[in-house]
């Protein structure tokens, strides 16, 4: 059949499992090369985004670091009626149906392929920002002494799983951790979604939360040639101005989304605007709205306020609109607004073309 329509297999021997084995991930191993085979130059660091606000980072001594990976899924059937009783989402809003929330990108990474990796991360314990897969892969493919990195609720998630005592490393704000070049920065977090999740039977009136830092936390990444301020899932807050007037930051991420009427779980254009003005960032780069379907938002909205509010308000800063599986070096892509994957035939007419005459296309 070729390259167009699959596998050159007869029909007799297709089955539910050949199609998932042969079709999923969707990206193969192509962007786990990537990584691998990338030479991060001199003064620079390189980071993919993996979907969600998952990204892996590589700096020029080929430190890699993976932060907020998750290879799995949301809604996959309506068989179910109702949410889980101390979802979340239901404490939030008092809500009962079932969340519509169906993973709307691709898995772009080979979790199980993974080659290399200095430290796990992962910024708070919600499913979508901590993975049983990639943690066993690591296990399996990756050093003997690769830390697991995460407030206290991360870190017992890993140990249900199964991750050794010796790799977990419970962090909380105020902390200072170094993987070889790197120096990590544990920051509070402001996911107020967070503090409203609960274990079954845990009632929420009346009581003032105390835990926070158990639950989330937040980080700077201080690469050799420039840091990143990654917030995880926070809302926005006021406190991001003190954080910008502490630390020099190049780049800052910040949780986007189109909130649903009644729920206030994502940062809005107009947070993520007021997020980069107060941290001071050089660069700021919205993430997390490519995966819920009910949540999806069009990050070109913040380009267009941008562009309204840059001269009024003297911005020193810009957007920058990435794609899940993409590429980001800094400071070489630092002036880009938009992010193309890309779009090959680069060696275009070194042969002879194989058409029935030169004037054809």
């Amino acid at each position: 059949i070729g390259d167009k329509g699959g596998f050159m297999t007869h029909i007799d021997e297709i089955t539910r499992e050949s199609w998932i084995l042969g079709a999923f991930p969707e990206w193969g191993t192509w962007l786990n090369e990537e990584i691998d085979n990338t030479v991060v130059e001199e003064g620079t660091f390189a980071m993919w985004w993996l979907g969600v606000v998952g990204c892996w980072f590589k700096t020029e001594n080929d430190t890699n670091i993976a932060i907020d990976l998750w290879f799995g899924n949301g809604k996959r059937t309506q068989k179910v009626a109702d949410m889980k009783p101390y979802h979340q989402m239901r404490n939030m809003m008092g809500v009962k149906k079932l969340q519509p929330n169906l993973r709307a990108y691709p898995i772009v990474y080979d979790p199980f392929a993974v080659t290399k990796c200095d430290a796990v991360f992962s910024t708070h314990y919600h499913n979508d920002h901590i993975d049983p897969f990639f943690a066993k892969a690591v296990l399996d493919n990756c050093g003997p002494d690769v830390p697991f990195i995460g407030p206290l609720e991360c870190v017992k998630k890993w140990r249900g799983w199964g991750v050794p005592e010796d790799r977990l490393q419970v962090v909380k704000p105020g902390d200072v951790i170094t993987v070889k070049d790197t120096k990590v920065h544990v920051l509070d977090s402001y996911d107020r979604t967070c503090l409203v999740t609960t274990e079954v039977g845990e009632d929420l009136a009346g009581i003032c939360p105390t835990n926070m830092d158990e639950k989330a936390v937040n980080y700077l990444f201080e690469f050799p040639a420039g840091t990143v301020y990654h917030s995880g899932d926070s809302h926005y807050s006021i406190r991001y101005r003190e954080i910008g007037k502490k630390y020099d930051i190049d780049i800052s991420f910040g949780s986007y989304g189109e909130n649903p009427p009644g729920c206030q779980d994502k940062m809005s254009s107009v947070d993520i605007l007021r997020m980069a003005e107060a941290t001071d960032c050089k660069v700021v780069i919205p993430l997390h709205y490519d995966v819920w379907s009910n949540f999806k938002a069009d990050p070109k909205e913040i380009l267009y306020l941008y562009e309204y509010k840059k001269n009024v308000l003297q911005y020193k800063f810009h957007p920058f609109i990435w794609d899940v599986g993409g590429k980001y070096v800094w400071p070489n892509d630092k002036d880009l607004i938009e992010f193309h994957y890309r779009r090959g035939f680069e060696d275009c007419f070194e042969e002879e073309p194989n058409v029935p005459f030169l004037s054809l296309l």
